[in-house]
């Protein structure tokens, strides 16, 4: 059997997670300021809420997801199947949606379908930043490659 990788430390999964949010509200910000005619500091100030949302969601819906798949299928999600990747990824993205589009709408004044645009936009944006961010994290902080001691 395999030793267990090592995983990032606590501290180091909460500088991770600080990095991103503060790296993403400077870089997103002032693109999404400047499309939707929003102020800067209006647009900073809702992306830092929609970021404590989508925090809270992932939270919420992956343990969700998780104990309903486990208790269906006697599986556990890392061993997930790619079409029920796939539709885990569309529900949480939906249920995201759902949450965020009334925030962007009420905050912004945008529109419904302005604001459906805005959150689109946001999301392929945060995707894309995501990418490089946890690439360059990465190779900034790499993981001691030792195992965990004790598994």
């Amino acid at each position: 059997m395999p030793a267990v990788p090592k995983l990032r430390s606590f501290r180091d999964r909460l500088r991770q997670i600080a990095l991103f949010e503060i790296g993403g509200l400077l870089l997103i910000s002032p693109p999404f300021a400047w499309a939707s005619g929003v102020p800067l500091v209006e647009s900073a100030g809702m992306l830092a809420v929609l970021a404590l949302i989508a925090a809270l969601w992932n939270g919420a819906f992956n343990t969700c997801f998780d104990w309903v798949e486990g208790r269906l299928t006697g599986r556990t999600a890392d061993r997930r199947p790619l079409r029920l990747r796939c539709l885990h990824a569309v529900f949480f993205e939906g249920g995201l949606l759902m949450l965020t589009l009334p925030v962007i709408v009420l905050w912004s004044g945008l529109a419904w379908v302005e604001a459906l645009v805005a959150d689109i936009g946001l999301a392929l944006a945060y995707t894309g930043y995501a990418l490089v961010f946890n690439l360059g994290y990465d190779r900034m902080f790499p993981i001691d490659p030792a195992p965990a001691a004790g598994r």
